[in-house]
């Protein structure tokens, strides 16, 4: 069936159908084997977190208040024995794969790409056994492609306005990852964005101690899915999402006609894979954080201090590091904790780590962390913030010691990142420590050695059930 389209719009969807036109065409043979080495340990870090978050608080709740309401039980909750509709699925699966702050990170497209992509697409190959693993791993390149480039098309004041990135950029990921993994050709694909796209929202407030933080991706896994299986059926979407003048994601979420950059939507296609720009943290709090962490953690180890011995800390970032992350500590609960610098730095003085173990209800306002806090100082640097999206979490830190001793170090980006990326065995011991909380260590090596296998798979439904808690603990 032709699907309806005014002639108005298609003379102005020429960046929504190239997008369509890479996902709907995009074949196996054509990625690059370094881009199949990488998403394969990104899925892997990904589905790490997940299975760590599916303990979590904010996640019990949403577990717990959806097998409620949906008795469908065909796609598995990850880490648990569990099962929703696919859709529900989606955002309980989204929700914990962002839950602890631990997951992936593009940082020129501001965007969380596995916790978008991953819970749509797994529950397509649930839905629908025999995709192999290879039109896995090429829908899912596909979804990881497409919302950084929507991201670096808007430019960091996306964020910095007030608008959730991964709740409003992550919709094309995953509308793209799921429409690919469902085989729909350029024309489906181009209202499956279309329908995803008018789904986006998600405000920033909600990192000052809301958990509806954490269920953002979810949310834009969730309305990914939608956009793919309904037009899978017919149902139609804007298809000038991206450039309608009027109402349009980028005139609306931007609020202008041109701080935005269309160009750079499809710029590059086929040939520069944003895959290759996703960065991967080794802290368990927000990723503008971790450059200050590094620059502290290396001066520590030419000059060794602890928190005793700091007079003040003074964190030179840009604009969008100041808003985001820079502002005055206040208890408000876990997610504004793991959000905020300061804190942050508060605790690797005093823990001397930041990681899952230090992120505990109890600690949220420990007199002693709020002492340490005080004594950190977040600054604009213009010239930071002249230098563009690529250097959003460049930070130039000095530390000043009580004995008189100023130290000072400049990190463009935290440990993982995109030009210096973690070891495969790095990432390997990051998914066995985060799924070792959860499951039985024999059921963590499965996971691990199938996702790292999974271009020899020959159906991705398997990996749904291996991710699917054991009731006899097997």
């Amino acid at each position: 069936m032709e699907l309806p389209v005014s002639e108005h719009a298609l003379s102005d969807n020429r960046y929504t159908r190239g997008i369509a036109d890479f996902v709907s065409g995009l074949r196996y043979e054509a990625i690059p084997p370094e881009v199949t080495a990488r998403i394969k340990l990104l899925m892997l870090d990904s589905l790490g977190c997940a299975i760590y978050g599916a303990d979590l608080e904010w996640s019990r709740i949403l577990q717990t208040t959806l097998t409620g309401l949906d008795t469908t039980q065909s796609c598995s909750v990850w880490g648990t024995g569990l099962k929703l509709s696919a859709p529900h699925a989606a955002l309980v699966n989204g929700t914990q794969v962002q839950g602890f702050e631990l997951d992936d990170v593009h940082r020129q497209g501001v965007l969380h790409v596995g916790a978008v992509v991953l819970p749509a697409l797994i529950a397509i190959a649930e839905m629908r056994p025999g995709m192999s693993g290879r039109e896995f791993l090429t829908a899912a390149v596909a979804g990881y492609e497409i919302g950084p480039r929507v991201g670096i098309c808007m430019g960091p004041e996306h964020i910095a306005q007030g608008w959730h990135s991964g709740a409003t950029l992550g919709v094309f990921s995953a509308a793209a990852g799921a429409a690919r993994g469902l085989g729909l050709d350029a024309a489906r694909t181009v209202h499956a964005l279309g329908i995803a796209g008018t789904q986006a929202a998600g405000l920033m407030a909600a990192q000052y101690g809301a958990m509806v933080k954490r269920m953002h991706a979810g949310r834009s896994s969730q309305s990914g899915l939608y956009g793919a299986l309904f037009a899978e059926r017919g149902f139609t979407g804007i298809v000038n999402v991206l450039e309608s003048e009027y109402g349009g994601f980028c005139t609306t979420f931007s609020r202008s006609t041109d701080r935005f950059k269309l160009d750079e939507l499809t710029a590059g296609l086929g040939s520069v894979w944003q895959t290759m720009g996703v960065a991967l943290k080794f802290y368990s709090c927000v990723g503008s954080n971790h450059s200050t962490l590094d620059a502290i953690r290396a001066m520590q180890a030419g000059r060794p201090f602890g928190e005793a011995d700091v007079d003040r800390i003074v964190v030179h970032g840009s604009q969008v590091t100041m808003d985001h992350v820079g502002w005055k500590y206040e208890p408000q609960g876990l997610t504004s904790a793991q959000l905020n610098l300061p804190y942050c730095v508060a605790t690797w003085l005093l823990d001397g780590d930041c990681f899952v173990d230090q992120f505990t209800e109890d600690k949220v306002a420990d007199p002693e962390r709020m002492r340490v806090a005080g004594k950190v100082q977040v600054r604009h640097d213009a010239g930071i913030t002249a230098r563009g999206s690529k250097f959003r979490h460049m930070v130039r830190v000095e530390v000043f010691l009580k004995d008189g001793t100023r130290l000072e170090r400049t990190v463009e980006a935290g440990r993982g990142n995109e030009r210096n990326f973690a070891s495969e065995s790095d990432i390997v011991e990051k998914f066995d420590k985060l799924a070792l909380h959860v499951l039985e260590r024999g059921q963590v090596e499965r996971i691990r050695d199938w996702v790292l296998g999974i271009d020899t798979k020959a159906d991705a439904a398997e990996l749904a059930r291996l991710l699917a808690k054991k009731r006899d603990g097997n």
